[in-house]
């Protein structure tokens, strides 16, 4: 569709002309095009979320029709050149004309943003999609787009190049079901890469799963290395053939979120067998909810709004909250589990070692925060809190051995927090910038604002001793770690504060600590951690980012934590120097100088002067930082559970896999 233009000025009724900023600066995109002006203003970037992005928008029609009651099977596939399919046993894209537009309904809804049965209530009473844009967007960012849907016993088949289609939908055969097929092929003009990560996509098809109890949703990958394995000489050519070259995973959960929860506490030690759990709707709004103590000290409890991961929280979280809060505290008192000079259990006390799965379903979600992933709705606080506190209630009176084993776990909570009162005193920066509280070991840098101010975090005091004399003190600041610090995963925060490196790092950090949290107060918007590239130096980097994922979440949500990346090798033959930051490097470094290139392996940090350590890791210019973001909250709790939780044999597994 071509771009409308105003040309005329409204006062005078001219064309203006030349460089001057009037009527005819003023574009007007339609249809599709929009999209692909902007596309970051639809799916949030171009990079690799913006590309998965993607496939959660077809595969949420798909979910919609699963909640709608039409729908229990899905299949989502990736393709060699990392083309999708996701295929459904709904009911089918409508095909017949649409009595506006003259046009079939199925190519309205495939060229038309805001088009499509979500915003009919007849259609859809509940739907998904973060953004609301629809499969119209999708198609606007792939080069090209297929789409066949079975209905009324025929297959109904179109094609679109960039969101413009290749011919009128026409029948290409018969269907004995129902259902739709849609294949795209992202658009390389528009995304940064198109390699698809199987990993990422599995973790919200699970999740969907989940949250969709019986639904069944098969994943499979294609990209697969053809088979290595011999010929098997029982089986004729054909079927040796047709030998699987493809991953698969199939997700179905007929618990849904009570299931949800025990995948979550699999790597745990739960306090009672089998969560706690209800269902039910009040008010248009359908509340599910599973608990589960365990014995950790982390709390872990996932939001959801109609399918929507809500990181933020919302006002669903705010009304589980306070009726967890008030029911446990008038639980506690009514049967004489808590002494008077205790005083109340707070909301920190009463959620430690809880692993909850939170699940609202709404006719109209209004979504707000800085990822658009919080719940804003007003009216679902006090309808969560309601049902949450009846169904709780009731269910601590029908299992009073259970509502025992839970109180004394908070009471114990609540005796490691006054322990910790005072030890978090100690980590209270009396001012903003005061270097006079600042840890004695800390090199700090001059610069006094926060966004051009970086801290390294480094292993070990040689390293430490040669970053201070490296750096550019004006914004770089220095923090020598000695050893590994403690691992919070199995520490309640009492110990942990009497942890001397724990401490030093809230207090040079200058943010406080969980409840006492302030990300306003954070002194630099850049955390890098800087460890040596064998086992240890990647021990050190998982527990400082165990503690800052359990105990400053909101440091690596903001985008202010990095982890540095130091080079392996130094290879060198006559004045030519160069860096290798993997083994294929170095490799390719030798053979491109010869066969008796010097080649210099760096062990640790420490064995870099100060002059190697800034050019190579330090200075801004040259340097390599990784950026930490939580792609996926619930993989990353199940990841820092399995490697620094109590089990042992997860950990030995992940690491042997």
């Amino acid at each position: 569709m071509n771009n409308s233009f105003y040309t005329m000025n409204s006062n005078t009724g001219e064309t203006v002309k030349g460089d001057d900023y009037g009527a005819d600066q003023i574009q007007v995109l339609e249809g599709l095009q929009a999209v692909r002006k902007r596309p970051s203003m639809y799916i949030g970037s171009t990079d690799e979320r913006g590309l998965h992005h993607l496939i959660y928008e077809v595969v949420d029609n798909s979910i919609d029709e699963a909640m709608a009651g039409h729908c229990d099977r899905i299949l989502v596939t990736i393709h060699k050149g990392n083309s999708v399919t996701v295929w459904d046993n709904g009911r089918g894209i409508p095909v017949a004309l649409h009595s506006k537009y003259n046009r079939p309904a199925l190519e309205i809804v495939m060229t038309v943003l805001h088009a499509g049965g979500k915003f009919d209530k007849d259609s859809y009473k509940v739907s998904g999609g973060l953004h609301g844009v629809g499969v119209s967007v999708v198609n606007a960012l792939s080069e090209h787009l297929d789409v066949n849907v079975r209905r009324n016993g025929k297959l109904h088949s179109q094609r679109y190049t960039r969101g413009v289609p290749d011919y009128d939908v026409k029948i290409i055969g018969d269907a004995e079901d129902t259902g739709t097929e849609i294949t795209f092929f992202p658009d390389t003009e528009i995304f940064e890469t198109i390699q698809l990560h199987y990993e990422v996509i599995m973790s919200r098809l699970r999740e969907l799963a989940f949250l969709n109890a019986g639904i069944t949703i098969i994943f499979r990958d294609e990209r697969v290395e053809e088979s290595d394995e011999p010929e098997d000489p029982t089986l004729d050519p054909i079927e040796e053939s047709e030998k699987s070259t493809y991953r698969e995973d199939v997700f179905h959960y007929d618990g849904g979120i009570v299931e949800f929860v025990k995948y979550i506490n699999k790597n745990r030690s739960p306090i009672h067998e089998d969560p706690i759990y209800f269902q039910k709707e009040k008010e248009g709004c359908n509340v599910e909810l599973a608990i589960q103590y365990t014995s950790s000290y982390t709390e872990t409890v996932f939001t959801f709004a109609n399918n929507i991961h809500t990181h933020e929280g919302g006002t669903h979280l705010s009304g589980f909250k306070s009726a967890m809060t008030r029911v446990l505290n008038d639980y506690a008192k009514t049967n004489k589990l808590l002494k008077e000079k205790d005083g109340a259990m707070r909301g920190e006390d009463v959620r430690e070692g809880i692993s909850a799965i939170l699940s609202v379903k709404i006719a109209d979600p209004q979504f707000e925060g800085q990822t658009k992933t919080r719940l804003g709705n007003s009216e679902v606080k006090g309808l969560v809190e309601s049902l949450v506190g009846e169904r709780l209630k009731q269910y601590f009176e029908e299992h009073p051995k259970t509502a025992e084993e839970i109180i004394g776990k908070v009471v114990q909570a609540m005796m490691a927090r006054e322990a910790a009162r005072k030890a978090r005193e100690l980590t209270r920066r009396k001012g903003f910038l005061e270097g006079s509280a600042l840890p004695g070991k800390l090199a700090d840098c001059s610069e006094r604002d926060p966004s051009k101010s970086e801290i390294y975090l480094v292993e070990g005091d040689s390293a430490g001793g040669s970053a201070k004399q490296g750096r550019d003190r004006s914004f770089q600041a220095i923090l020598p770690l000695r050893g590994k610090i403690l691992n919070v995963e199995k520490a309640r925060m009492d110990k942990m504060l009497k942890n001397e490196e724990i401490r030093t790092l809230i207090t040079a950090f200058g943010t406080g600590i969980a409840g006492d949290f302030d990300i306003e107060k954070t002194r630099y918007h850049r955390l890098i951690i800087m460890t040596d590239a064998d086992i240890d130096g990647a021990h050190i980097r998982t527990l400082l980012l165990t503690f800052l994922f359990r105990y400053m979440k909101p440091l690596i949500e903001h985008g202010y934590v990095y982890i540095a990346v130091p080079p392996l090798y130094l290879v060198k033959k006559g004045k030519q120097r160069q860096y290798a930051y993997t083994e294929r490097e170095r490799e390719e470094l030798v053979e491109n100088m010869g066969s008796n290139a010097m080649i210099q392996r760096y062990k640790g940090l420490g064995e870099m002067n100060p002059e190697q350590l800034w050019e190579t890791t330090m200075n801004p210019e040259t340097r390599t930082i990784i950026q930490v973001t939580i792609e996926d909250g619930v993989y990353a709790d199940e990841l820092f559970t399995t490697l620094m939780g109590e089990k042992v044999e997860p950990r030995r597994e992940f690491i042997q896999r």
